[in-house]
């Protein structure tokens, strides 16, 4: 799935207004700010424009940064995690106990959170 928030930071971080960033791809302001707040998704054409002119990866456009191989039944299967999600999971190693409950025994550990935060 298509990261608007991602393509907003890389546009502010190269001092780009909107209207600057659809010009250089040729589409419209309003539909760069619907990438941006998720309403649509960019053309693959569109998603290599933006690879190019801020020069990262599909993969991180697409918030797809790590791969995880999960096997069941043999089905493999590859889930995407993002940057975000690995840094939270080694957040969480830090603390044993919170790490253990979470990873042990993910549905209490969910359900604690979910309580917790209620």
């Amino acid at each position: 799935m298509f990261k608007g928030d991602r393509l907003k930071k890389l546009r502010i971080n190269k001092c780009l207004n909107q209207q600057s960033l659809a010009d250089m791809i040729g589409v419209s302001k309003s539909l760069i700010s619907c990438y941006e707040n998720g309403k649509r998704k960019p053309s693959l054409e569109n998603i290599i424009s933006f690879m190019e002119i801020f020069g990262v990866s599909s993969d991180y456009l697409l918030g797809a940064d790590n791969l995880i191989k999960t096997v069941s039944k043999n089905e493999t299967k590859y889930k995407p995690l993002t940057n975000e999600e690995v840094l939270f999971i080694e957040e969480l190693r830090k603390n044993n106990l919170v790490y253990e409950v979470l990873f042990t025994e993910p549905k209490r550990g969910a359900e604690l959170i979910v309580k917790k935060l209620s």
